[in-house]
């Protein structure tokens, strides 16, 4: 990835753990803007820490496999891509394995096949969090084992690719991470 050799970069001053939680930490960083004078500008950033996620395109050849679920902190219900992250204390950082696991805790699905379709960030603005997004083919059912903060608010649905795409363009689909990857499988599905 290139970078323009002039660009701008904060500077960071001092740093400190604001707030944690078995999900994220929130560090809290006095910064030094640039400015076109010379003279750095004082600042603060609130960078929300989690570890790395995937997002999974369940396609079984004919249709694919959402998840729904009110998202408190929009006070919406969202339909997405099985996603998630493990929070565990040396949790696995198995990229692969942690796409296996959200596909089959969130669907009960087990992948024959995962295609890595590229890293994005979640909200560069707010948070370091990087996820791979997948396409997972070759299913095979299984029993959903949703984890224990998601246990009976997670509902299933099946759509055709054309179904999905006319859910994203009409805004029925409001998850920017399930978009993005929707956008990177398509290409693969007919």
């Amino acid at each position: 990835m290139t970078t323009p050799e002039d660009q701008p970069r904060a500077r960071t001053v001092s740093s400190r753990e604001a707030y944690r939680n078995p999900w994220m930490v929130v560090r809290e960083d006095v910064i030094e803007r640039p400015h076109p004078d010379g003279t750095p500008r004082p600042g603060m950033y609130a960078v929300v820490m989690k570890p790395h996620a995937a997002v999974v395109v369940p396609f079984d050849g004919e249709v694919v496999h959402l998840v729904g679920q009110h998202r408190y902190p929009i006070d919406r219900w969202s339909w997405e891509f099985p996603q998630g992250a493990h929070h565990e204390e040396g949790a696995d950082e198995d990229h692969e394995a942690i796409a296996r696991g959200e596909l089959q805790e969130e669907t009960g699905y087990t992948a024959g096949h995962l295609r890595r379709l590229a890293d994005l960030a979640f909200a560069p603005g707010m948070s370091d969090q990087i996820f791979t997004a997948w396409l997972a083919t070759d299913l095979r059912p299984g029993a959903a084992r949703p984890d224990a903060e998601e246990e009976g608010m997670l509902r299933s649905r099946t759509v055709t690719p054309a179904e999905l795409d006319a859910m994203v363009s009409g805004g029925e689909v409001i998850d920017a991470a399930t978009v993005a990857t929707w956008h990177l499988a398509r290409p693969f599905i007919g």
